[in-house]
């Protein structure tokens, strides 16, 4: 099997070495965001929850016990057309959504906290309310040990130094979910109107020194491992949640374009994979990677290598952005596939990619999957935006715009 798939370059789709096994257009609402979470009902079904980083769906359940066949089983509306969800996490019948408002000082801005219990009837249990007059609300979040909501997002009393700075690092308690309540924050020094060092200087594309993801393993439920945007990524010390202490810093912007994305540990050995994300149609912030660091030091991480990706010529006029965005997680829950050896992610118009990371110094593409363009897709081209891997080894990726479930499975 050659290391680069040849169809690459011809601007045709790609299936090698992924099989598709169904699509669903969720009832023809789209907007995926980067929510994707599976939930093992009591019933023993598989419900796939997705979050919608669009008006005017909420949240999707989406049945996946046969793979073959996903079926729609509750699809919720926002609560304000002027927000979106884009986040959300399951632990158990619990699940947390993430509110986003499109300006500051709108509501509702925060997280709700849902009982999934009954699939088809998510109920309402609690709110933390992160809105105000600086505040968007929560962007992301990270939710897996049923006790504690880590996630970005602005707060009421929060001013930033610059309007692009505004969400930061927040710690919640939710093990009561009616009443849950902020143990910890952090923001990168600078970033706060109250801080006394200077504001850090502006990158060109200027994307926000502000948290993305923010998370946080059983392995090491003392370290966070959060990325800042054009800050770079953080090793953080959590064992006192109420004092985030920085342990190590690590960016390739400049001379790169910002958007540091996802964090992932590997800890048996001592890698971790880090995301970029692509924002800018037609590759204009060229190149968006994930790259592989040597950890074994955590107080100075090493870049080795990138997971390589076909010519950007072939792909930067096919329609939206082309690059890094999500990857698998690793998330620390039964249903989840478990692999520190093979990556998988989602690369807008580059479809879905696996790497084999075996030698971490070289990483080797072994699969790909570039759908045709969905029908209604504004920008004429797959946007395909998160990757979740069942412990099956059957993989869910969502489209940005109008192309809703692609389920796979995978052939390596």
């Amino acid at each position: 099997m050659p290391a680069t798939n040849p169809l690459n370059k011809s601007g045709e789709p790609v299936a090698w070495n992924f099989k598709l096994l169904a699509q669903n257009d969720l009832g023809g609402f789209g907007g995926m965001g980067e929510g994707v979470s599976l939930q093992l009902a009591k019933d023993g079904r598989r419900i796939l929850w997705l979050a919608h980083e669009s008006a005017p769906k909420n949240f999707t359940g989406v049945d996946v016990s046969d793979p073959r066949n996903p079926k729609v089983v509750v699809q919720t509306d926002l609560p304000q057309k002027h927000m979106r969800s884009n986040s959300l996490e399951t632990v158990g019948d619990i699940m947390v959504v993430a509110y986003q408002t499109q300006k500051v000082g709108l509501q509702p801005a925060g997280m709700e906290i849902f009982d999934i219990s009954v699939p088809e009837n998510p109920r309402s249990v609690g709110f933390f309310d992160c809105s105000g007059p600086t505040s968007r609300g929560v962007h992301q979040l990270w939710f897996c040990d049923g006790e504690y909501v880590h996630m970005a997002s602005g707060a009421p009393d929060f001013k930033p130094s610059h309007p692009n700075d505004d969400q930061f690092y927040r710690c919640i308690d939710v093990r009561n979910p009616s009443k849950p309540v902020e143990v910890g924050r952090w923001w990168m020094p600078g970033t706060s109107a109250t801080d006394n060092v200077p504001p850090p200087p502006r990158h060109p594309l200027d994307k926000g020194y502000r948290a993305h993801n923010t998370n946080c393993y059983p392995q090491r439920p003392d370290r966070l491992y959060l990325c800042y945007i054009d800050g770079g990524m953080f090793v953080m010390d959590i064992k006192d949640k109420a004092s985030p202490k920085v342990i190590s810093h690590w960016t390739n912007s400049p001379p790169y374009t910002g958007f540091m994305h996802t964090a992932v540990p590997l800890f048996d050995r001592n890698l971790m994979l880090v995301t970029d994300e692509s924002t800018e149609d037609g590759a204009k912030d060229w190149p968006k990677l994930i790259w592989v660091l040597d950890m074994r030091d955590e107080t100075h991480p090493v870049s080795i290598a990138t997971c390589p990706l076909p010519p950007v010529d072939a792909y930067k006029d096919r329609g939206g952005r082309f690059g890094a965005h999500n990857i698998h997680e690793n998330v620390p829950l039964p249903q989840s596939w478990q692999n520190d050896q093979i990556v998988i992610g989602t690369f807008f118009n580059g479809g879905l990619r696996a790497y084999d990371i075996a030698n971490p110094y070289q990483p080797k593409e072994i699969a790909a999957f570039v759908p045709p363009a969905p029908k209604g897709s504004s920008v004429g081209a797959i946007q395909l935006n998160d990757v979740f891997v069942d412990e099956r080894g059957i993989v869910y990726t969502v489209d940005r715009f109008s192309g809703g479930l692609y389920v796979l499975e995978m052939e390596f």
